[in-house]
């Protein structure tokens, strides 16, 4: 009884959400390991394809919008030719591989469950632990995405400012929501299939509707409140304030956006928590 009062008081704190990370953290690295492996295992370019991807992923983007759609970001560039198509690509990509790392924690995350059943029927296994599996490999491609990140702003910018000592601050800031909305999803994906079905427009959405396609003053003033309802819009703005304009971040905007990301974290943790003892009779 004393252990169970002890846990429920422990919910109630939202720093909870670090603990199974810190006391599980050699098995989610060996597990988010083994499910890099295993997604690239029977391919010929293995794990090359991480690299190829976002590259493709890029030359896409920046093929529609930078020469069909003439977009520009409102940045001096010279006379508007490749150079400026070069620079585009880069502010882009910047952005899309925020995108993807959240794209690809909430869009496993309504499957989490049911994809690891053998798991969830093991009376011993700490299922918490799934989401944070999921968020380190999301975390192992975003890193990929950094490094295609870094070789560009070095080709196009000629180098990477010092204040890209702060990157890592909007990224756990990012990871924090990540992993509050995977618990939540893991969760109700197990009694409400339908969920997973949904996700994919979210996801789409949270591309067109945030600062990764277009600079924020594009937007009339009125509906720029709409951007900050996008958990990446922050993120990504300071990342690109860090890492291509080498300025440093908005203190008080992250720290919002860190508590923000705390609170979603430990309601999603919390949520998980309560609902996870039925999940092997669901399923």
């Amino acid at each position: 009884m004393s252990i169970a009062l002890s846990r429920s008081r422990l919910l109630r704190s939202p720093f909870l959400v670090f603990f199974s990370l810190i006391r599980h953290r050699h098995l989610i690295v060996q597990m988010a390991m083994q499910e890099v492996r295993s997604r690239y295992s029977g391919s010929v370019l293995g794990i090359v394809w991480s690299f190829f991807n976002p590259l493709l992923q890029l030359a896409v983007y920046t093929f529609v919008f930078g020469y069909i759609f003439q977009a520009r970001w409102g940045v001096e560039t010279g006379d508007g030719g490749f150079a400026a198509k070069l620079e585009f690509a880069v502010i882009l990509f910047s952005g899309l591989i925020l995108h993807s790392f959240f794209a690809e924690c909430i869009g496993r995350a309504p499957i989490l469950m049911q994809s690891n059943a053998n798991l969830v029927k093991r009376v011993v296994f700490p299922l918490e632990v799934l989401p944070w599996v999921a968020i380190a490999a999301a975390l192992f491609h975003l890193a990929i995405g950094f490094v295609v990140l870094a070789i560009g702003i070095l080709i196009v910018f000629g180098g990477i400012p010092w204040t890209a000592i702060f990157v890592v601050l909007p990224v756990l800031s990012l990871m924090l929501i990540a992993v509050g909305a995977t618990w939540f999803l893991a969760s109700i994906g197990v009694f409400f299939r339908d969920i997973g079905q949904a996700i994919g427009p979210v996801i789409m959405i949270l591309l067109f509707v945030s600062p990764i396609l277009f600079p924020t003053d594009r937007l009339p003033e009125t509906f720029r409140f709409i951007l900050l309802l996008n958990p990446l819009t922050i993120p990504v703005e300071q990342v690109r304030a860090v890492l291509l304009w080498g300025v440093m971040p908005d203190w008080l905007l992250l720290a919002k956006h860190f508590a923000v990301g705390l609170v979603v974290a430990w309601i999603g943790y919390y949520w998980f928590a309560r609902t996870h003892k039925a999940f092997a009779d669901v399923i």
